[in-house]
């Protein structure tokens, strides 16, 4: 799964990587949580393509409460195409999710350690994700998401089963504009030597700390019969 995240890299560098108009006033986040908006790209209704923010934790039109969508955070790739509360988002609302690093917990017999993963020189990339519109009884329409999710690849299963699916540059388009069949073979594990994990602080794990200081390593913990993959991102 994925239940945190961060995103630093300045609005001006992704509007180039990921091809938007929109400089919409985006802080350098370093631990983003469900529930809060963050920054997805889409394709709009001129065709163009998008940098907007909306709620993360995806709320299906038929919901009678926002919160509903705290429990959709991710939507699973083998089965969001038959899911009642995702199908129609993957048909036709499919988009981008920025990130720089995403935090996933080992659990074992001592409790749990949290790890950062990320890309060889904190470089961005996208989540594989959806969105939905949701009206308020007020009649506000809020706009929220959920990222997409596949199984580990080996080198971070132990850290964690699941994983968020990462999209290649190059099937940015295909992603959010090809049919869905076409764009369900791009919902696989992301197997680069690029990503790689390291263990960090406990404090990751309270969404009021959301500073730099979380990324700082923590001694490895003797627990590895095989440790993952670990890359120096600092």
């Amino acid at each position: 799964m994925c239940g945190r995240y961060s995103l630093t890299t300045p609005v001006d560098s992704m509007a180039g990587l990921f091809g938007f108009d929109e400089r919409p006033n985006l802080a350098a986040r370093y631990n983003i949580a469900p529930t809060q908006d963050v920054l997805i790209v889409r394709i709009g209704e001129s065709g163009a393509v998008q940098g907007v923010t909306v709620r993360w934790g995806l709320t299906p039109p038929w919901a009678k409460n926002l919160n509903d969508g705290v429990r959709m955070i991710n939507a699973r790739s083998e089965t969001v195409q038959e899911k009642a509360s995702f199908r129609g988002a993957y048909g036709s609302r499919r988009c981008l999710i920025p990130a720089d690093g995403f935090y996933e917990w080992r659990k074992s017999e001592t409790g749990k350690q949290p790890y950062r993963i990320a890309m060889r020189d904190n470089l961005a990339f996208a989540f594989a994700g959806i969105w939905e519109t949701w009206c308020a009884p007020s009649g506000e329409n809020i706009e929220t998401c959920a990222v997409l999710t596949t199984v580990a690849t080996p080198a971070l299963t132990p850290i964690h089963h699941r994983m968020p699916v990462i999209l290649d540059p190059g099937s940015y388009e295909l992603w959010m504009k090809g049919p869905p069949n076409a764009a369900a073979a791009l919902m696989q594990p992301y197997e680069s030597d690029a990503l790689g994990a390291y263990p960090i602080g406990a404090a990751v794990g309270d969404v009021r700390n959301d500073g730099s200081e979380l990324w700082e390593a923590a001694p490895e913990p003797d627990i590895w019969p095989t440790p993952p993959k670990q890359l120096d991102l600092l």
